[in-house]
């Protein structure tokens, strides 16, 4: 089965940097899972679930990128259904680590809910502008929307309840909630600028890159080179916490 498994494998050529980035997503994600699966038993109880949940956002993302690499080998498209599915189950999970950090001093269901839903019209209306009606008229409108559920998350993390119970969570979580907050509002702001390069009408009715072909690959390269910093540097940030917290 294993020699198998390595015969399917599609070579990538040289000059093929889209199915590269795809490559080294799928080995530094998955070599991330391990390490966090590996650690849970070093890791003090209350701090294992965010620890947990860490492993799991980079796994389910390895398991996407190694069959995204293949379709875009085999097909020479973007898969962008893929990708979105990938998202609809990570990015939810990274908005779950900010509940599970602020838990201890009262963050709620609500605002778990708040989160995940946020995240979730995010990525659905963003589909839709990309997917479904990617043209000029149509796709920036539902960017605009899609930017709103974002700005929204911000909103939560920086000035709204996550960033007021973390900052009455003790110095080490408040520490890691702005990091966090950081990855948040630089990090995922990569997606938008993906979105605006892949999609006509991606800025107010504009196309910033002419050539559709260079244009889905600069959005596959921004995107997957956005994923493996965003969800790796999410996990280690939460394994940093649970260390300095144990120690505490």
């Amino acid at each position: 089965m294993l020699q198998q498994f390595f015969l399917e494998i599609t070579p990538i050529s040289n000059d093929n940097y889209v199915a590269f980035t795809f490559f080294v997503g799928t080995m530094a994600m998955m070599a991330a899972s391990v390490f966090f699966f590996f650690e849970l038993g070093n890791t003090d109880k209350k701090w294992r679930t965010s620890v947990l949940v860490s492993g799991l956002i980079t796994f389910i993302a390895a398991v996407h990128y190694y069959y995204m690499r293949g379709y875009n080998l085999e097909t020479g498209q973007s898969p962008t259904f893929f990708r979105y599915v990938d998202w609809l189950l990570t990015v939810p999970l990274m908005c779950v680590e900010f509940y599970l950090i602020t838990k201890k001093v009262g963050s709620t269901q609500s605002l778990l809910w708040k989160l995940i839903a946020a995240s979730v019209g995010m990525l659905v209306t963003g589909y839709v502008g990309e997917a479904i009606y990617p043209t000029e008229s149509v796709s920036w409108v539902w960017g605009a929307i899609s930017g709103l559920f974002y700005f929204y998350i911000v909103y939560l993390v920086w000035f709204g309840e996550v960033a007021k119970l973390a900052g009455n969570a003790g110095p080490d979580v408040a520490a890691a909630n702005k990091t966090l907050a950081w990855f948040v509002l630089v990090g995922w702001a990569i997606y938008p600028l993906g979105y605006i390069l892949g999609t006509k009408g991606g800025l107010f009715g504009m196309q910033l890159v002419a050539d559709p072909a260079a244009a889905s690959a600069a959005m596959d390269i921004v995107y997957n080179i956005g994923d493996a910093v965003n969800k790796i540097g999410f996990g280690l940030v939460i394994y940093s916490l649970s260390r300095k917290a144990s120690a505490a």
